[in-house]
């Protein structure tokens, strides 16, 4: 299971606060606070940054690699920042957020990804726009795949993100993301499922029950990794039940580990 730690971005105010202040030790521990956790890349994004994304990117790359070993995905709508973040990568094999099956975004994204040798998170967006139902998710997903791995992507290193949209808005969207992780997972062996996990919830109630709901949903339909708050207690826990469930703790020594440390308290 790959864990994407989401908090380092600066859509958070607490967090565009101290990118705009230069604090590095609200960041650090930011930082240390979701390694300890068990995240397996740390999310930076600072697209909200309009007047100075790229040198906050790299302000931010600097600082997150100072604090932890963990590797890093580079998060941003604009190429050139992408680029430059990636370049100060050194933990590990970087991440890409994301990729899309747009003409200009794929032509500007995926040599990034072979030029550093990253993993990518692929939308499925297309030049039509975003998908509607299952099967436009699922056709834009093999159309990706196809077109990534033909262009030099390791299959074990593409996340494709089904697009999840709240189902406050549309009821059908849960269930139609489940059925596409399904398809997708099931048709292209050795590729992966991501989603920012969150956006399901958008505009209701106890949003935390929804999304661990989901989770765990999508957890047994081949969703395999996650952007998420790993630092959420009630969010770690049901990923930690889940993984168990799976088949993916062996002895369930995860399980037991996390009990003991009052996780689940």
């Amino acid at each position: 299971m790959l864990i994407v730690g989401e908090l380092i971005n600066t859509s958070r105010k607490a967090v565009k606060e101290a990118v705009l202040a230069r604090d590095a030790a609200f960041i650090t521990e930011l930082a240390r606070k979701q390694a300890e956790a068990g995240a397996t890349y740390l999310d930076v994004n600072c697209g909200t940054m309009l007047k100075d994304e790229k040198d906050s990117m790299e302000w931010l790359v600097d600082v997150v690699s100072r604090a932890v070993d963990t590797p890093l995905c580079i998060d941003s709508p604009d190429p050139f920042v992408l680029d430059a973040g990636l370049a100060l990568c050194g933990n590990g094999q970087p991440m890409i957020n994301s990729a899309t099956l747009e003409a200009a975004r794929y032509q500007t994204v995926v040599p990034l990804a072979l030029k550093y040798g990253a993993k990518l998170v692929a939308l499925c967006i297309s030049d039509q726009g975003m998908p509607e139902h299952v099967d436009d998710r699922a056709a834009i997903a093999d159309e990706l795949i196809s077109r990534l791995v033909k262009d030099g992507v390791h299959i074990g290193d593409i996340y494709i993100d089904p697009l999840i949209k709240p189902i406050s808005a549309d009821i059908t969207q849960g269930r139609d993301v489940l059925e596409a992780v399904r398809r997708i997972m099931t048709g292209n062996p050795g590729v992966h499922t991501i989603c920012g996990l969150t956006n399901i919830s958008f505009d209701l109630p106890e949003r935390m029950q929804v999304n661990s709901a989901f989770m765990l949903q999508a957890m047994a339909c081949g969703m395999d990794s996650y952007i998420i708050d790993i630092t959420n207690r009630k969010i770690a826990a049901a990923m930690l039940a889940g993984s168990a469930i799976m088949g993916h703790d062996r002895f369930c020594r995860k399980y037991i580990k996390g009990y003991r440390s009052g996780i689940f308290a």
